[in-house]
């Protein structure tokens, strides 16, 4: 895991060949996502949250955490993007999956919530981008209080 105080450190200890497509994949999640989101270091991942300064009950399986919307981690065999977005919302999902191939000639590769790029070099980031401007912060409270939380 990553020891680092910031972005830079976080990227600059990152292996060479993912320096680059994290920065880029980071650019079209900051550029794009809607206000009121908080970034973060955290677990060896770049975290994008709601403060618990807007939402104080924070997420419920840790008590006083931020509650976690997307994550950008350097895995193994390849580069991830957790949308806690996709795992909730039934629709978005059913957007991202029919809109992917518009946007990427390989075939979209993601579990519940992390969308994996192993082909580093060819990542979409017009989707990611457009996937970043769906969801606000007040909708995604209302998916994760209605879908999510217990």
């Amino acid at each position: 895991m990553l020891a680092t105080k910031t972005i830079d450190d976080f990227i600059s200890q990152l292996p060479k060949d993912r320096q680059q497509p994290i920065k880029q994949l980071r650019k079209a999640v900051v550029d794009n996502i809607p206000e009121g989101f908080d970034e973060t270091i955290n677990n060896g991942m770049l975290n994008y949250n709601i403060p618990l300064s807007i939402y104080p009950q924070g997420y419920h399986c840790t008590e006083n955490t931020p509650l976690p919307f997307v994550s950008i981690a350097s895995q193994k065999n390849f580069i991830a993007l957790y949308h806690m977005g996709l795992y909730a919302d039934k629709d978005l999902l059913k957007w991202f999956q029919d809109e992917y191939p518009n946007h990427s000639k390989y075939k979209l590769n993601m579990g519940k919530s992390c969308i994996r790029f192993k082909k580093i070099d060819v990542m979409p980031f017009k989707i990611i981008k457009l996937l970043m401007e769906k969801v606000t912060v007040d909708a995604f409270i209302k998916t994760y209080e209605n879908v999510i939380k217990p």
